[in-house]
């Protein structure tokens, strides 16, 4: 028996732009920015790059390696820290 695999979307998934943020050591020079601010930085960077609006980002992918303290959803918090839309997905 085969199983034939179907998916409703037919749009492509574009990867437009990548940042990432640079890696300071414990109190050190970045100690003043938050995880979610240098994540703002990265997608305002990002989308500055792709030469696209901010409007256009559809989906924001964010990576935190110890997200204690920074409260509930930090993509979405870096994602509305640089202008995205309040209607953009994203997903830490």
């Amino acid at each position: 028996m085969s199983i034939e695999r179907t998916t409703p979307y037919h749009d492509p998934v574009v990867i437009v732009s990548a940042v990432r943020t640079p890696m300071g050591g414990f109190q050190g020079d970045l100690q003043s920015l938050g995880a979610t601010r240098l994540g703002s930085i990265a997608i305002s960077a990002a989308v500055e790059r792709a030469a696209i609006a901010p409007g256009d980002v559809e989906h924001v992918l964010f990576g935190c390696v110890l997200p204690a303290g920074l409260g509930q959803a930090p993509a979405r918090q870096a994602a509305l820290g640089a202008g995205l839309s309040t209607g953009t997905l994203c997903s830490t």
